[in-house]
């Protein structure tokens, strides 16, 4: 097998999750090897960059309209990339536990435009910022502070075991991060601050409203299964003349129904056995059916 053919089949095999990281660790890796290139030939500095970071500037933005997506997937310096990746990590296979991997890439997309939106307006409204020059927004922050903050609002009294501090709850952590934003802003970074802010507050809305039975992210659902069936590389199968057998049929569909009912049961008893205990009660053979029904 042909070594692309191996990471094709890599790719393929891997999560959700994992598919997200890989692509920022690629992003981050061609970004800087781009930037070495521009010094040794003396080029314009990040030229690339330039036009894939997200400005604060409306105009700019008109220009370069998939900014708004590609600087979720960027990242300025190796703990910055480090940090997003563990958070994105432990956040994501917690949120699969209750979601479909198609729901979480929705979550980190739309967490990606409300903090870029949240950074463009706040820029542009409060008087602290007016006079400061070119300012960009780069990272994954937002993305995953909405798979974090959607999570957490899932499932707030979930247990999580840290290091040295023992079991917390989930919505302590999160939380702790939105707190943590909020009092940084005068400090350093406000514009980056203020973007996971925006990504937080999309986590808890989304949520939110999908316990009320209302999904507001489905417009952007839809749009990413449209852009996935473009890319399909599936062939179609030629139209065949099949017989089928009614009764058998009948049947299938009876017993298709009580695993659904018999399979709902048994999440329902392990996300009680979640509330109750916390996540880390659960048997490895549990983790494992929640992690696949989630993909489901």
């Amino acid at each position: 097998m042909h070594w692309r053919d191996r990471l094709q089949y890599q790719y393929n095999m891997a999560g959700m999750v994992e598919k997200l990281i890989a692509i920022n660790v690629i992003a981050f890796v061609l970004t800087f090897l781009f930037n070495t290139i521009t010094f040794l030939f003396d080029l314009p500095d990040e030229f690339l960059l330039k036009w894939l970071v997200f400005p604060k500037e409306i105009g700019e933005f008109i220009f370069k309209p998939w900014s708004i997506i590609t600087y979720a997937f960027l990242h300025s310096g190796i703990w910055h990339i480090l940090s997003n990746m563990i958070i994105l990590y432990f956040s994501g296979r917690m949120f699969l536990t209750f979601f479909s991997a198609k729901r979480l890439l929705n979550y980190y997309l739309l967490g990606a435009v409300s903090g870029a939106l949240l950074y463009m307006l706040s820029y542009n409204l409060f008087p602290v910022f007016q006079g400061t020059g070119r300012s960009y927004l780069i990272g994954a922050s937002a993305a995953v502070m909405a798979i974090l903050v959607g999570v957490a609002t899932q499932a707030p009294n979930m247990q999580v075991r840290l290091m040295f501090l023992g079991n917390i709850k989930l919505w302590w952590i999160a939380a702790f991060f939105v707190v943590l934003d909020i009092v940084q802003i005068p400090m350093n970074n406000p514009g980056g601050h203020l973007a996971h802010l925006g990504g937080a507050l999309l986590g808890y809305m989304y949520t939110s409203q999908l316990a009320k039975g209302n999904d507001i992210g489905s417009w952007s659902e839809n749009i990413i299964n449209s852009i996935g069936n473009l890319f399909s590389t599936r062939k179609q199968k030629p139209f065949k003349n099949v017989y089928r057998n009614t009764k058998k049929t009948q049947t299938s569909a009876k017993s298709s129904s009580l695993n659904k009912d018999e399979k709902q049961k048994k999440i329902d008893a392990i996300l009680d056995k979640i509330s109750k205990s916390g996540y880390e009660s659960l048997s490895k053979e549990e983790k494992d059916f929640l992690f696949n029904a989630g993909k489901e």
